[in-house]
């Protein structure tokens, strides 16, 4: 397919057309020619302000696919991702059964490969993600698997964590790990604290995500392997994080979009889409993310697009299930809650930082290079209504936003997002 970009702004640091505003002319999924382009062309895209990046990639989303396809499925997943400007996105094992034998890798693999945005099996730890017996890691990463993880499980053992990283180190992979002690309150609904009191509901201690941090920066030094926290949530496991990347230990982290745009304050109306793992923290916690995404310690966001059927959601707070969908969203809350943040600094965040991290080609925006680009206007207003997600479970409905995704250009295919 001829596709031509008209008078694009690229946002592409590792370009020689970075920051400039120029046509970009894609012939059969390759970049052919970048400048004044004048072609008849199978498909010419002119949107005002439209700026171009390489695609942008989400490390931990849940697509429910096989076992919860009444939640999600892998192709209205994809949708949902071209729709949010997502080229690349990882997925978590977390299904029925649990993705932790390479068949369950490949299935993701060959299900994935007819539709636009690529799709990356995330394998299991551990067998069942129970977190007791180690999986077959090395046979998933030759069928396919991009890192390793129990997903929304947090590995609670150190010694299964230690032998995963260990076995890990040599093939190169990473694990992501989202830091939770389960022995620390687990029955906690909310973020402990003066607002879980006044809302009468049980809370779940900081330090129960912060145990688990130090806990674990303390097995990555000993193996010296590698680990990535997603969803950090307070400014104490922050601080961990960059003390011990200083300290040249293999961490890295991302947080979540929700976790930047609200806090406990906004569940004063019991909105069980704000029934989020890990919760919502206080106002400091969140001004603390910001502050690490500013200085470099944050390395990527990771959306945490977590589908739940209305069934798991129109119910009383306490029975309500964790997590809400936000692919389509993440762009957008980002740039809402950190307007300041440079265009260069949320490409990186969204698309080259993740792509380093777990070892992905990067797409340069160059002549000759093949064409996977994520398509945004960086200060459109809008209000998300219409959602490709199986699931409709978001906080972010009705709410006016800046920064629209406009689509994808991946696999020599266009997909354009609603305007």
């Amino acid at each position: 397919m001829d596709i031509l970009l008209k008078g694009v702004t690229v946002i592409d640091p590792f370009s020689p057309f970075h920051q400039q505003t120029i046509d970009i002319f894609i012939q059969n999924g390759f970049i052919a020619e970048i400048g004044t382009v004048e072609k008849a062309v199978d498909q010419e895209v002119i949107i005002e302000a439209l700026h171009v990046s390489p695609g942008f990639t989400d490390i931990f989303s849940n697509f429910c696919d096989p076992g919860f396809e009444y939640r999600e499925t892998l192709e209205t997943g994809a949708m949902a991702a071209a729709s949010g400007g997502y080229t690349d996105v990882f997925v978590i094992p977390n299904t029925e059964p649990v993705v932790h034998h390479k068949s369950g890798i490949e299935y993701i693999v060959q299900k994935s490969k007819a539709l636009p945005v690529n799709i990356h099996p995330i394998g299991a730890i551990t067998k069942s993600a129970d977190g007791k017996e180690l999986a077959e890691m090395y046979d998933m990463h030759k069928s396919g698997a991009v890192a390793f993880s129990d997903g929304t499980k947090s590995s609670q053992s150190p010694g299964v964590l230690l032998k995963a990283l260990q076995y890990l180190k040599a093939i190169d992979k990473t694990i992501i790990q989202l830091p939770d002690d389960y022995s620390i309150s687990a029955h906690g609904l909310m973020s402990e604290g003066i607002i879980s009191t006044q809302l009468g509901l049980p809370g779940k201690p900081a330090i129960a995500e912060e145990l688990m941090i130090r806990r674990d920066i303390e097995l990555v030094k000993y193996s010296e392997s590698k680990l990535h926290f997603t969803g950090v949530s307070t400014s104490v496991g922050i601080e961990l994080i960059r003390e011990a990347k200083k300290q040249g230990i293999k961490v890295s982290c991302s947080v979540t979009p929700y976790h930047l745009f609200f806090t406990d304050e906004d569940l004063s109306g019991y909105d069980t889409n704000l029934k989020l793992s890990p919760p919502l923290r206080r106002r400091s916690d969140k001004e603390s993310l910001k502050e690490a995404i500013a200085d470099g310690t944050v390395d990527c966001i990771a959306s945490h697009h977590m589908p739940q059927h209305t069934d798991n959601k129109v119910v009383e707070f306490e029975y309500a299930k964790n997590g809400m969908i936000a692919l389509e969203t993440c762009f957008a809350a980002v740039r809402t809650a950190m307007p300041s943040l440079s265009m260069e600094r949320l490409v990186e965040l969204f698309s080259t930082a993740p792509r380093n991290l777990f070892n992905l080609s990067i797409p340069t925006i160059s002549p000759n290079y093949p064409a996977s680009l994520s398509l945004f206007l960086p200060d459109k207003e809008w209000t998300p209504q219409r959602f490709y997600s199986k699931s409709k479970n978001t906080a972010f409905a009705g709410k006016t936003l800046t920064g629209k995704p406009a689509g994808i250009i991946n696999k020599d295919r266009l997909f354009l997002s609603p305007q």
